[in-house]
């Protein structure tokens, strides 16, 4: 009699770890494709170089590919996001994939400065249908555990992002324009990778909807105007974030040299340690987030970072690299955290919500870069950080952000 009542048990047991082993392989699967995506998107500000002198282009003009790119891959994912929250769109992963395939040929073989424009402008909408939807099957794929596949989901676009100025280097510097022609390939592995994943995606769809929270479902869930406001100052925190980020990621170099009078190479050194925190600060803020609660992490994220930021541009040599490593560490956690808890804020909006918090880091991170830029010619390096070690003070208004996530169950 136990052998009967065991045995079917036994098979929902093993159908369940299968389903997990299936859903695990579809992270890594949208992880990877992440860090090919961004890979490719990040060739195009490491071949200023070659574009500058082959097209004979000012830095006016130098700019307006930096703006068709910040536009088509920021402006366009919200967009994106609300369009496919009312009709997804398994296969349109490797369709966006494609787009940004055909820039790259593009832009290897670009006839004149316009045809650059358009085939940069096409790897961004790639870009732009690719955050979206990717975010959504991570979700999907996460298993309740929304925050790990979060973190999992960006620390292969942090990869990608590293990795395509280095492989720039090593490739298309030395070999001309016509290399960028490679990366396609990386396009093509992708597009291939997400065939499948779209098949999984349309698969699950309908039998895996993104459930509403607890607190919406029993009537407790935040009113519209609270959503309204919450959203507001996640996009204040949003801002606060990827600024100073901005500041560390483009200008460290440079303010290591400046105050420290360091080679090159050393300043190289120390950027490096500071991206690994951050790939590091990643991978744990979500599933922090998924234990102790994502406002925590944010509040933690953020606003704990003002100590160090404070003292950073006062530091000597010796306390600047833990000093960075600490803020690079907590800073990036809080990314993960914000873009669950703004999915559990609005739901059944997933799409949307991924396109605008990816669509605003992007545009954010461009913008801060050049205000700041701006700022130090006008003042100096070192006056720059001091402006900034008061941005993580925004992050006393997560005070004012409403409790979205479930009680923690007593195990």
């Amino acid at each position: 009699m136990s052998t009967s009542t065991s045995l079917p048990e036994a098979v929902v047991s093993f159908g369940k770890k299968a389903e997990e082993s299936i859903a695990l392989r579809v992270l890594a699967a949208i992880s990877f494709c992440h860090l090919l995506n961004d890979l490719m998107q990040s060739i195009v500000p490491a071949v200023y170089p070659i574009l500058k002198t082959s097209y004979h282009l000012d830095f006016g003009q130098i700019g307006l590919i930096t703006l068709t790119v910040q536009l088509t891959a920021s402006l366009l994912q919200p967009l994106v996001g609300m369009y496919a929250d009312r009709r997804p769109a398994p296969y349109s992963l490797a369709i966006g994939m494609g787009f940004t395939l055909i820039g790259l040929l593009l832009l290897a073989n670009a006839p004149s400065y316009s045809a650059v424009l358009v085939a940069v402008g096409m790897v961004g909408v790639g870009s732009s249908i690719f955050h979206p939807e990717s975010s959504r099957v991570a979700r999907m794929a996460s298993g309740g555990q929304h925050g790990l596949a979060q973190s999992l989901f960006q620390v292969g676009g942090n990869a990608g992002t590293s990795l395509g100025p280095l492989l720039a280097a090593f490739i298309v510097l030395r070999r001309g324009q016509e290399s960028i022609a490679w990366f396609s390939i990386a396009a093509l592995i992708a597009m291939i990778i997400l065939v499948r994943v779209g098949a999984w995606y349309k698969a699950h769809r309908s039998t895996r909807g993104i459930l509403k929270p607890r607190s919406e479902a029993d009537g407790t869930h935040p009113s519209s105007k609270r959503v309204t406001m919450a959203i507001v100052i996640l996009v204040a925190l949003t801002f606060s974030k990827f600024v100073y980020m901005a500041s560390l990621s483009s200008y460290y170099i440079f303010f290591l040299i400046s105050r420290f009078h360091l080679s090159v190479e050393n300043a190289q050194l120390h950027l490096f340690v500071f991206l690994a925190s951050v790939a590091a600060g990643t991978i744990a803020g979500g599933p922090i987030g998924d234990r102790i609660g994502r406002k925590h992490v944010i509040w933690w994220s953020i606003l704990g970072i003002l100590p160090f930021t404070l003292v950073l541009p006062y530091a000597n040599l010796f306390w600047t690299l833990p000093l960075t490593v600490v803020i690079g560490l907590l800073l990036a956690s809080a990314f993960p955290a914000i873009i669950v808890y703004a999915q559990e804020l609005v739901p059944g909006k997933v799409g949307m919500i991924s396109g605008l918090f990816f669509g605003l880091a992007f545009g954010m991170a461009g913008l801060g870069a050049a205000l700041l830029g701006r700022l130090a010619d006008a003042t100096s390096i070192q006056y720059v950080y001091r402006v900034c070690s008061f941005l993580p003070a925004i992050g006393l208004l997560t005070a004012f952000l409403p409790k979205v996530e479930p009680p923690k169950r007593a195990h």
